[in-house]
C-alpha cells in the first residue's frame, strides 16, 4: 500500500493525470458538443450526422506518428516538446472556433474543427509516446489508470462543463474557456519531468516509417499478439454499445440512467483503474491479464442478470454497473499498460499509435452489428453472447511466453 502511495502522488503521476485532461478536452468540442451548437442554430440534421467524419484524423494517426518520432523540437525535449506545439495549436484553434459563427460560416468552422481533431489525434500520438517513455515498465498499469482518469475528467469539461456554459452564456463563451484550458494544461508539460537518457530518434524519415514495422513484425508471435489486442476488449465494448438502449428498454427512466449508470458509474471506472494500477505494481502483466479479462467477462454476464430481473430495480442496476465498470477499469489498466509495455522506445509514437489504432478497429467495424444481434438473441442471450465472445482473446494469452517485449531500463526523468 505505501509502494501504491508514493507511486500516485509523485510530480510524474500528477502531470500524466493532467496531460490526461489535456488529451480528453478536444474529442467531445468536434463531436457532440459541436454538434448541440450546430443543432441549436438549427442547421440541417445531415450536416450535423456528417460532422462523424471531422474525427477520422483519430483512427489515422499512425500515418504522421514517424514524422514525430523522426523530428526533435528545438525546445524541452522530443515527446514535450510535441505536446507542447499541439497544445498551443488547439488552443488557438479552439479560440478561432469559438467565434467562427458557424451559422453564418459553417464550412470555415468544419475546417477548424477537422484542424481541432488533427492537432489533438497529434497530441494524443506524443502524450502516449511520453508516458511510455517516462515510465518504468512496472509503472505503464497504474500510468496508464492515471492518464485515462484524466482524459475523462477533460471529458466532463468538455461535455457537460462546455454544455453549462453556454445554457447560461454563449456558445463562443464555452468554446473560448475551453481554448483557456489548454493554456493552462500547457504549464504541466512545461512542468513534467523531462526525459534524459532517450533513444536516438530514426537517422532518416524513411527509417521512421518502416523501420517500426519491421522491428514489431520480426518478433515471434507478432500476429498472435496483434489478435489478442483486437479481441482482449471485444465482448466489452460490445456490451457497452447497447448498454442505454438497453436499460430504457427494460425500463429504467433518462433520470435513473443518468444518475447510476452515467455519474456513479465514472467513479467506480475510476476505482477501478486505480484498483488494477495499484495490483500492476506488483504482480506480473500477463497473470494481471488473464485475472482482470475473466472479472471482465463475468461482469458482463451480470447485465443478463438484470435482464431477467421481473421489475426494474435501482440497487440491482447500482451492483451490477458498479462491478462491471471496476472491472472494466482494471482491464484497462493491464490493457493500455500491455500495449506500452510492447513499445520500442526508438519508435514508441508511431508503434503505439499503431496499436491504439488496432484497438478501436473492434468498435468501429463490429458496432453497427450489435444492435442485430441484441435484437437477435434478446438482451439476456446477448449479454452472455459478449461474455463469451472474450474467450479467444483469453486463450491466447496461453501462448503469452511466446510473446517478445522489448527491453526498456528503468527511465531517467528529472
Amino acid at each position: 500500500m505505501r509502494l501504491f502511495f508514493v507511486s500516485l502522488l509523485n510530480r510524474k503521476m500528477l502531470c500524466l493525470f493532467l496531460l490526461g485532461v489535456s488529451s480528453g478536452l478536444p474529442l467531445l468540442l468536434v463531436g457532440s458538443t459541436f454538434k448541440a451548437w450546430m443543432t441549436e442554430i438549427h442547421l440541417s440534421l445531415a450536416a450535423v450526422g456528417a460532422m462523424a467524419l471531422v474525427q477520422l484524423p483519430y483512427s489515422f494517426k499512425f500515418l504522421w506518428a514517424p514524422f514525430m518520432d523522426r523530428y526533435v523540437p528545438p525546445f524541452l525535449d522530443r515527446r514535450r516538446g510535441w505536446i507542447l506545439i499541439c497544445q498551443l495549436g488547439l488552443a488557438l484553434a479552439l479560440f478561432a472556433l469559438a467565434f467562427s459563427s458557424p451559422e453564418k460560416r459553417l464550412g470555415y468552422a468544419v475546417a477548424l474543427c477537422v484542424l481541432v481533431a488533427f492537432l489533438s489525434a497529434s497530441q494524443d500520438v506524443a502524450i502516449d509516446a511520453y508516458r511510455r517513455e517516462v515510465l518504468a515498465d512496472s509503472e505503464q498499469g497504474l500510468g496508464a489508470s492515471i492518464a485515462v482518469n484524466g482524459y475523462r475528467v477533460g471529458l466532463l469539461f468538455a461535455g457537460a462543463g462546455a454544455l453549462g456554459i453556454a445554457h447560461f452564456h454563449r456558445w463562443e463563451l464555452a468554446y473560448a474557456a475551453m481554448g483557456a484550458l489548454l493554456l493552462v494544461a500547457m504549464l504541466a508539460t512545461i512542468l513534467a519531468p523531462a526525459l534524459k537518457g532517450q533513444a536516438p530518434p530514426p537517422a532518416t524519415l524513411e527509417r521512421a516509417v518502416v523501420a517500426p514495422f519491421t522491428e514489431f513484425f520480426s518478433r515471434p508471435a507478432a500476429l498472435e499478439v496483434l489478435a489478442f489486442i483486437f479481441l482482449f476488449k471485444l465482448g466489452d465494448q460490445m456490451a457497452s454499445d447497447m448498454l442505454t438502449p438497453f436499460y430504457l428498454n427494460i425500463g429504467y427512466d433518462k433520470a435513473q440512467i443518468a444518475g447510476v449508470s452515467k455519474v456513479f458509474g465514472l467513479w467506480a471506472t475510476i476505482a477501478g483503474g486505480l484498483i488494477g494500477g495499484m495490483i500492476l505494481l506488483k504482480a506480473n502483466l500477463v497473470k494481471c491479464l488473464w485475472a482482470f479479462g475473466i472479472l471482465q467477462a463475468l461482469s458482463t454476464a451480470g447485465f443478463s442478470w438484470l435482464a431477467l430481473l421481473p421489475s426494474t430495480s435501482l440497487t440491482a442496476l447500482a451492483l451490477v454497473v458498479t462491478f462491471e465498470n471496476i472491472c472494466g477499469g482494471m482491464g484497462t489498466a493491464a490493457y493500455v499498460g500491455f500495449m506500452a509495455s510492447l513499445t520500442d522506445k526508438r519508435f514508441t509514437a508511431t508503434q503505439y499509435a499503431i496499436l491504439s489504432s488496432l484497438m478501436s478497429v473492434p468498435r468501429t467495424l463490429l458496432g453497427s452489428t450489435s444492435g442485430i444481434l441484441s435484437q437477435y438473441f434478446g438482451w439476456a442471450s446477448y449479454f452472455v453472447f459478449c461474455s463469451v465472445i472474450a474467450l479467444p482473446g483469453l486463450l491466447l494469452l496461453l501462448r503469452a511466453k511466446r510473446w517478445t517485449f522489448p527491453k526498456s531500463p528503468a527511465p531517467s526523468a528529472v
